[in-house]
């Protein structure tokens, strides 16, 4: 049996029908419209307790990421390398050196065939996702640090050879990892890029200090609009199908079809499911900016904004669409979390519960929690139903500047300043 959520003009009915209709002041004799969406048929439990502190970075780390399987962890950092670590038993796979300055960003591919990482002076390696070897020589090219690194959708091009990057030197390019080859290079942006996605219509999305948000052809490399509104830097993007593209053919246990065509079949069914289940024709992209606001568009057909979210009182530092796509979390330096819609952006709540900036937040693959990285060097589990917090996890000795959950669920890692990191289980 599927399991429904319930809503009455966007408000979520959560005790019974008559008290939303007080809460929302409409009259017990009007017709009312109830609308209902499926939840996710699986439960993810929430983390409780910290299974493992893995040593090994000589410096902060600053990215962590799993694999789209669940069953590899990547993480970079301060002391110029990346390193993988098997999640089945905590314990480090590889160090992978090559890098001679900090790595801001790794990437896994959605099959899990290769690793990227970028460095702070533009450089981009490509890593097997196996053996941790390096795979030719390193991609160069851009003049300043990477600050963001995305694939191709895997239900657009299966065999994972295309990538994009987003760095300081105001440049996008996009890259051939076989042929070690740029492609495109994309300039437009007149300050540093924080931000690339790789949305599955073929559009590439930049956000740039420059406060617009430009969107490029992914095939010719021109340009197709750009997105104006901010009045800051723009710090960072979201897709609501980021969930979808990031685990492709890959199913909540990890496991994908043998077959290409199924593998294929099953990443394209899963972006359409998101976008048809929330009553959508395309994609949505949100964006966090310096100037405590963040920004809701429709990419595909308009520059104009769907609509502008305020409420911060500090920089929005990081936003993250739900699995489902259907809520959106921005992580402020106000020391709060604030839930929104994520079709329409209107407010749902504010999570209150960390003493400092909170950098980071990501969801469990079952859209039922939520988890945010704080400055205060603690991570905390929101939990969507009651809007409170679930679990509050102490541990690291210094700032939590790299969160993600597996997308299998089961685990959490951490990465913070204090060169640790941490894996959490339920």
């Amino acid at each position: 049996q599927l399991p429904y959520s319930f809503f009455i003009n966007g408000t979520e009915i959560m005790q019974s029908l008559a008290t939303t209709l007080e809460e929302e002041k409409l009259s017990h004799e009007m017709v009312v419209k109830v609308i209902y969406q499926p939840q996710a048929v699986f439960r993810v439990r929430s983390v409780t307790r910290c299974a493992s502190s893995m040593q090994g970075h000589s410096g902060a780390i600053l990215h962590v990421h799993f694999s789209a399987d669940g069953k590899r962890l990547a993480s970079g950092g301060g002391d110029g390398t990346v390193r993988l670590w098997d999640m089945l038993t905590s314990t480090p796979l590889k160090t992978l050196k090559g890098h001679k300055n900090w790595v801001m960003a790794v990437a896994w591919a959605p099959d899990g065939s290769f690793l990227i990482s970028g460095d702070s002076k533009g450089e981009i390696r490509v890593w097997d996702g196996e053996t941790g070897a390096a795979r030719g020589k390193p991609l160069r090219g851009h003049k300043d640090y990477i600050s963001s690194l995305a694939w191709e959708p895997y239900h657009n091009a299966e065999d994972c050879r295309r990538v994009c990057s987003g760095s300081k030197d105001a440049g996008v390019r996009v890259w051939d990892i076989s042929t070690k080859k740029c492609l495109l290079s994309m300039s437009g942006h007149t300050k540093g890029v924080t931000s690339v996605k790789w949305g599955c219509e073929g559009l590439i999305y930049s956000a740039s200090q420059d406060r617009s948000i430009k969107v490029w052809d992914s095939v010719r490399g021109v340009l197709v609009r750009t997105l104006q509104g901010h009045a800051h830097w723009v710090n960072g993007l979201a897709l609501n199908v980021d969930y979808a593209l990031r685990i492709g053919p890959y199913d909540h246990n990890g496991k994908a079809p043998d077959d290409i065509k199924e593998r294929k079949q099953r990443a394209t069914e899963k972006v359409q499911k998101v976008i048809k289940d929330n009553g959508l024709q395309y994609e949505l992209l949100c964006s966090a900016s310096d100037d405590m606001t963040c920004f809701l568009w429709d990419p595909v057909r308009s520059k104009k904004p769907i609509i502008r979210m305020t409420g911060h009182q500090q920089t929005v530092n990081h936003v993250a669409f739900s699995p489902d796509g259907r809520y959106v979390a921005s992580a402020s330096f106000d020391n709060s979390v604030r839930l929104w819609n994520g079709t329409t952006g209107k407010f749902v709540a504010r999570f209150l519960g960390h003493v400092q900036d909170v950098y980071m937040c990501c969801w469990s693959a079952d859209s039922r929690l939520l988890l945010s990285a704080s400055k205060d060097s603690t991570l905390v589990v929101w939990n969507l139903k009651t809007k409170k917090i679930k679990h509050q996890l102490p541990g690291h000795a210094d700032e939590v500047y790299a969160v993600d959950w597996s997308p299998d669920g089961h685990k959490v890692a951490s990465g913070s300043k204090d060169k640790v990191l941490k894996v959490w289980v339920t």
